[in-house]
Parts: C-alpha cells; sequence; structure tokens
C-alpha cells in the first residue's frame, strides 16, 4: 500500500508540475479543488516540488520561477500557451506585404512565425534556427543570421551573427523578453542574447516588445534595452505599476491580445 500512496503522490505531484508550467502559478485551493486532496496534502505537495527547484513561493500558493531559471524552448513553450497565441496573433496582424520583420528567438516570437506563415511578399529576419524551420515550408522569404546556437532558445549568437545584423535593414522588429522593469527595461537570460537584440533593436525601424503578464515587474539578468526604444508592446492583461507608468509617459502604446483595448 506504501507503494501505492508513493505513487498517486509522485502521479499528482507530476499533475500539479503540469499545471504549474501551463498556467504559470497554482494555489493550495486550487489544488485543493482539483485534485479532491487535502490542505496539509496540498501544502506537502508544493513543499516537494519547491525543494526540486525552480518555483517560489507566492501568496496562497507557488509561482513559476522563470527569471532566475533559464527553461529549456520545449518545457516553456507550454508555460501559458493561449495567452501566447492570442499575443502572436495580434502581432501577426500588424504585419503588411512588403515588410521586412524581424523575430529574435522566443516562445512567444516562434508563435508569431506560425502565424506568419500565411503572409505573403514579406521578409523574415532572424537569428533563431527553429524559426527558421518552422517557416521554411512557407512563401515567406527567410534571412537566417549565423553564428553559435544556444541551446535552450536555438538563437544564434555571436560576433558572426552580429556583423550580420549589422548590415541589414529592419522594419517591424517582434522582440521577445524574460522581464519587463522601468527601472532596467527590457532584460534576458543571456548576456549574447542581449548583445544580439540590441544589435537588432538599431537596425529596426520599429521594435515591438512582446511578452506575457508573468514577465511585468521582473527582472532577468542582462538588460538589452530601455523602454524609451521600444515602439509598442503586446501583451495578454493590462499592464500596471512603473511599467504602465513610464511607458504611458513615453507614449508607448501597449496592445491587450484579445481585448479591444490599446493603451498609452
Amino acid at each position: 500500500m506504501g507503494a501505492d500512496e508513493l505513487s498517486k503522490g509522485d502521479k499528482r505531484r507530476e499533475a500539479i508540475m503540469q499545471e504549474i508550467k501551463r498556467q504559470g502559478k497554482i494555489t493550495v485551493q486550487e489544488i485543493i479543488d482539483t485534485f479532491h486532496c487535502s490542505e496539509a496534502t496540498a501544502r506537502r505537495d508544493l513543499d516537494l516540488l519547491v525543494k526540486k527547484g525552480g518555483l517560489f513561493r507566492s501568496l496562497g500558493g507557488v509561482r513559476l520561477d522563470t527569471v532566475s531559471i533559464e527553461l529549456p524552448f520545449n518545457e516553456k513553450r507550454e508555460l501559458l500557451l493561449l495567452e501566447k497565441e492570442a499575443i502572436a496573433e495580434k502581432a501577426a496582424s500588424m504585419v503588411e506585404p512588403g515588410d521586412i520583420v524581424g523575430l529574435t528567438g522566443g516562445t512567444t516570437t516562434f508563435l508569431i512565425a506560425r502565424h506568419l506563415k500565411r503572409h505573403r511578399h514579406i521578409t523574415v529576419v532572424t537569428n533563431a534556427v527553429n524559426i527558421a524551420m518552422e517557416l521554411a515550408d512557407s512563401g515567406v522569404q527567410i534571412v537566417l543570421t549565423g553564428g553559435v546556437m544556444r541551446s535552450n532558445s536555438f538563437e544564434l549568437c555571436g560576433p558572426l551573427a552580429e556583423k550580420i545584423v549589422d548590415s541589414l535593414n529592419i522594419g517591424k522588429m517582434f522582440m521577445g523578453v524574460d522581464g519587463i522593469t522601468a527601472e532596467h527595461g527590457l532584460t534576458t537570460f543571456s548576456e549574447q542574447e542581449a548583445d544580439i537584440a540590441r544589435l537588432m533593436i538599431k537596425r529596426s525601424i520599429q521594435t515591438i516588445a512582446v511578452f506575457d503578464r508573468t514577465k511585468v515587474g521582473r527582472t532577468s539578468l542582462f538588460s538589452a534595452a530601455p523602454l524609451s526604444t521600444v515602439s509598442a508592446c503586446i501583451t495578454d492583461a493590462p499592464v500596471g505599476g512603473s511599467v504602465a507608468d513610464m511607458l504611458g509617459r513615453l507614449g508607448v502604446p501597449v496592445h491587450v491580445a484579445g481585448a479591444d483595448q490599446t493603451r498609452g
């Protein structure tokens, strides 16, 4: 019976972790309601999951620690998938025939690429190998930079990538971020990714930051660019706090995907 109970517990905690990855967080009450267990069991499960790493405590539950720990692409792509799909659809709707579109690496920008497969007469510039492969069977012209690939993000970085980007002219650049704050601007896990993103911003007419609500108010290790370099933002929920104040002062519009509203 002990082995059976352990097996049930392991399965329940695995299911809890999948739910955390799907929505970015979970509360004790949600565990009780979803898995029909006691509060003591729910709290014990969270304690065990937190000890494994990648989670931190929040009011009444836990959150996925997506800022201090970089998850592999295939794990991150499942987080807030519906919200990212809405952001991607909104971003793709802003692309017009003749546009030269820049896409940094990331799960949201990867979904933007999927939506762009339906577009014609556009060029996509990217430093992400998986984005280029996603567009390979479409009618989209692709410019893929060279460089050394980071396995967690499939992004090509380094001097070779930077040399190629520095010779290009990009119209609308959609940039994924790991964090966004008023003080530190757009931030990312990798110094190399921050460097290539900074150069892509420099070579672009417009820079549009794309991020889900979990990135707002959170700072990752390396700053890529201040908010003053951003032309617009696309997210899945209204932005508040100091980030909203700063974007408002800069006159940067914030498009809330799935909602008929634009702030800024």
